[in-house]
């Protein structure tokens, strides 16, 4: 158990965060580079996507 709680919390949070891209309006080379940040860059891409990522069409109608 080296990674313990933080690390579960960081594994859920990154495949919540992927399924999210995967499941986005994101054209693919942006699902494929999304997913590949946040694999690579595992807390530091989730949060990266959590600010900047693809928002699956909740587009705001005004």
């Amino acid at each position: 158990m080296e990674f313990g709680l933080l690390g579960l919390i960081v594994l859920i949070a990154d495949i919540y965060a992927i399924y999210q891209v995967l499941t986005s309006a994101a054209s693919g080379g942006a699902k494929i580079l999304w997913t590949l940040l946040i694999l690579i860059l595992p807390v530091l891409g989730f949060i990266i996507w959590l600010l900047a990522g693809p928002r699956g069409g909740r587009s705001v109608r005004v």
